[in-house]
């Protein structure tokens, strides 16, 4: 056996006994630093003959290649039973049950919304959003609503200061029809968007509260009518109330942005003083629709005689009371830890509602 085998075989068998880091960076230097074996070795090349520097030389450099690599090797593998000691040592058991009083629990408005949206993305439909500050004509003039109307008066409708002298004062939404508006002035058509969201009228009793949450739908294609509208809500009904063949009526109705309108009512019946959703002798105002006026699709730069579409609103406590037996609308507001402890839901069932697509 000559010289380099003898150095190599007994520097392998050093880092290979090796058992910590430390010792580790200790060979490493001892063979390869400035001082090191390895490195003196490759110093006395220069006194050598040409030919058997040549040849030295191609052996040192693969004794310290095979240095190298085996340092390296045995460091990977003391790092890995580094972590692992310390991954034992700081390991948290997560099996402990937690305590109940600090779990927290999802508002019914947010489930109901989680809900919502699925079963509409379900449909094709994409959520869109928009501010709650509006201007005046996303709120109003682009929907074809009249100056005269009620909904612009100051006693219906919250207004805020306007930005600068000579221009129309800003407005709280009373509805999320203006992101309607704005997604078909940028997006054009065809177009299918749902906009939840939160909304603001001067209104407070047991229905109505100053904010409150609505959801609303638009579609606009061509060729839509009123049965695609028909449709879209009865199977939206059917799933969120879990209702196969829920009966629903449609009532004519009067809304300035769509022509015909009409309110939709939904079968129920009154159980141990709850009322029930459901096939019954009953009927229960849920939500307005119609097809989009011909006005709205022209004030977005859509050619009215080319596409047609159909759009909805209802509100999201409206429906969580019908659907989750909540019998005040204040009651979303009080910020009752009891009340939310009982009509609260656990986050793990709003995360599978709100994503089950």
């Amino acid at each position: 056996m000559n010289e380099l085998q003898f150095i190599a075989e007994r520097l392998l068998a050093q880092i290979n006994s090796a058992s910590a880091l430390q010792e580790l960076e200790t060979l490493r230097v001892q063979a390869l630093g400035k001082q090191g074996e390895i490195s003196n070795l490759m110093k006395n090349l220069g006194s050598l003959s040409p030919e058997e520097r040549k040849e030295r030389g191609a052996l040192l450099n693969a004794l310290r290649d095979q240095i190298t690599t085996s340092l390296e090797e045995k460091k990977e593998i003391l790092e890995a039973a580094q972590l692992q000691e310390r991954l034992e040592k700081e390991k948290i058991d997560i099996t402990l049950p937690a305590r109940p009083q600090v779990l927290g629990t999802i508002h019914p408005i947010s489930q109901v919304m989680y809900e919502m949206i699925a079963i509409f993305r379900n449909m094709g439909f994409s959520v869109a959003e928009g501010p709650d500050i509006e201007e005046d004509f996303y709120n109003f003039t682009a929907l074809n609503i009249p100056l005269e109307h009620p909904a612009r008066q100051d006693h219906d409708t919250f207004y805020l200061p306007a930005l600068d002298e000579g221009t129309e004062r800003r407005v709280l939404r009373t509805h999320t029809s203006p992101v309607q508006i704005r997604s078909m002035l940028k997006k054009k058509a065809p177009l299918r968007i749902i906009a939840p969201g939160r909304v603001y009228r001067s209104d407070y009793d047991a229905t109505h509260t100053p904010t409150f949450h609505q959801i609303e739908g638009l579609y606009v294609a061509e060729g839509v009518h009123m049965g695609h509208l028909k449709a879209c809500l009865q199977t939206f009904c059917e799933q969120m109330f879990n209702q196969p063949q829920l009966p629903l009526r449609f009532r004519p109705a009067y809304f300035p942005f769509t022509e015909p309108s009409a309110e939709i009512d939904i079968a129920c019946y009154r159980k141990e003083g709850q009322l029930i959703v459901g096939p019954g002798q009953d009927w229960l105002e849920i939500l307005g629709c119609g097809m989009i006026h011909p006005k709205v699709l022209e004030n977005c730069g859509i050619d009215s005689t080319k596409y047609q579409g159909f759009a909805f609103g209802m509100g999201i406590e409206r429906v969580a009371m019908l659907k989750y037996g909540i019998p005040d609308l204040r009651s979303f507001y009080e910020a009752d830890l009891r009340w939310l402890r009982h009509y609260g839901f656990s986050a793990f069932e709003a995360l599978m509602e709100g994503t089950s697509e």
